[in-house]
Formats: C-alpha cells, structure tokens, sequence
C-alpha cells in the first residue's frame, strides 16, 4: 500500500514539473521571435529598394523607346548633327529643360524644328517627373561602352548610332559607415537605348 501511494506521489510531482514554462524558456523563445522578425523586416525594406529600382528601369526604358518614336516621326531633323538636331542634348535635372519656341499642342507648329524643340522640352519634363535626379545624354555615338563593357557618359559623336543614355539617383545598397547615402546619377549611365531615327535615303 505504502509503494502505491509513493508512486501515486512522485506521479503528482512529476506532473506538476512538466506544467507550464519557465521565465527562462519564455525569455529565450522571445529573442529568438525577434531575431526571425527583424530578417523578415529587413527582406520586406530591401524588397522595396530592389522593386523601386525595377519600376525607374522600366520607366526610363519605357520613355526611351518613346523618343525613339519621335525622332522617327521627325527623321529629317534627327538625323541632323550637332546643334541643328534638337533632339541632341545633355540634360541634368533640376534644371529646366530648353524652352521650345512654340508650343505644339495648343497652335501648329510652323517647322520640323519647332516640333522637335517642342517634343524634347516635353519628353525632358517628363522624364524629370518620373527619374530622381535625371541626367540624360542624347547623342550620336559609336562607343557608348568602354572597353570593359560598362556604360559612359562621353560621346565619340561619331559614326551613325544615336544613343539615349540615362543615369538617376539610387539608394545605396552598401550598409557600413563610410558609404554614402545614395549611389550618384554621376557614376556611370543606368540605361543605355540605341535609337533608329531613319536614314537620310
């Protein structure tokens, strides 16, 4: 009889040990949450950099090929060189883009000239709105890639490939101290667009 109730005891003790958490046990699980909850914040802000990147690559490609079109509807002025080509121009934002002589989309515009003053001031406006910083070069270049293949900024303007190049400001993907804020539109073109605006035949 005394066995049955010593073991009917160590039972009860036994079950009462196994009851609940300790302070320790819920202290570690809570570090360990919010080691899992701020990778996960971390992936959800790095997502966001990489997508809002995405989106400027897509704008500044989706308005390059809109350029392209222009200066194809306008060919005998894009295929001009030097300041008779409107289209040409070397452009950092915040300045103003130049200032077309008429404005198109209230009067006829009187030359292929005026129309091609009048679409880049429009395009420029544009792609300021849409780009951070903008710095947009258009010109005819035979070299747009150094010898490493990345992108530069210098024209050879030379030869008969019209390129669109632009570069923004992006965030910084590097996290130590010495880096800087924000990687500069400065550096190197982020997009670089062969444009075909026709041929003089």
């Amino acid at each position: 009889m005394l066995s049955v109730i010593t073991s009917s005891r160590q039972a009860q003790n036994l079950r009462r040990s196994d009851t609940g958490f300790s302070l320790l046990e819920v202290l570690v699980a809570i570090v360990v949450l919010s080691f899992g909850v701020l990778g996960v914040v971390g992936l959800q802000a790095a997502s966001l950099q990489a997508n809002k990147e995405a989106r400027n690559q897509s704008a500044a490609v989706r308005l390059g090929r809109e350029l392209g079109d222009m200066m194809r509807g306008n060919k005998d002025i894009a295929i001009l060189s030097g300041s008779a080509n409107p289209y040409l121009v070397d452009f950092t934002s915040p300045a103003s883009p130049p200032t077309a002589p008429q404005n198109c989309s209230t009067t006829a515009c009187s030359t292929p000239t005026a129309v091609a003053q009048f679409q880049i001031e429009d395009w420029l406006s544009r792609v300021t709105n849409e780009l951070p910083g903008v710095h947009v070069v258009i010109c005819v270049d035979s070299a747009p890639y150094d010898t490493n293949g990345i992108p530069q900024w210098t024209c050879t303007n030379t030869g008969g490939l019209t390129v669109v190049k632009m570069g923004w400001t992006r965030q910084s993907t590097k996290r130590d101290a010495s880096a800087a804020a924000v990687v500069d539109r400065a550096s190197v073109p982020a997009v670089v667009l062969p444009l075909t605006p026709g041929s003089a035949t």
